[in-house]
């Protein structure tokens, strides 16, 4: 259904979590690479972006930075690009987040 790209700073990331932690987050990945749409729960889009979110709960709120590659709506996207993660914390958060995952999508491209 969707083909999902990893950035080297989403593998960074990644490999530093909890293994139950990277263990939902591997489920809501297959959810995302499998499903056409996605609960608001696991995918969100970032308002004022191009960027959504995958949200894992735990006893933090663990955060990727997503871009829809081949379409502007993730749900008829058939291309995503996992880019980087982080604890949230504060709204605050997400402005320093979307920047690095702007450096990150030039790099890409």
């Amino acid at each position: 259904m969707r083909t999902l790209f990893k950035t080297s700073a989403f593998n960074d990331y990644y490999s530093t979590l909890p293994a139950q932690v990277q263990e939902k987050i591997e489920h809501v990945i297959n959810i995302l690479s499998q499903q056409k749409v996605v609960n608001s729960k696991f995918v969100k889009k970032l308002e004022n972006t191009d960027y959504y979110e995958l949200r894992i709960s735990t006893d933090n709120e663990y955060r990727f930075i997503l871009f829809a590659v081949d379409h502007p709506n993730i749900i008829e996207a058939t291309q995503v690009i996992l880019m980087n993660g982080f604890i949230k914390k504060s709204s605050k958060d997400y402005k320093k987040q979307i920047k690095i995952a702007e450096r990150i999508i030039q790099e890409f491209i």
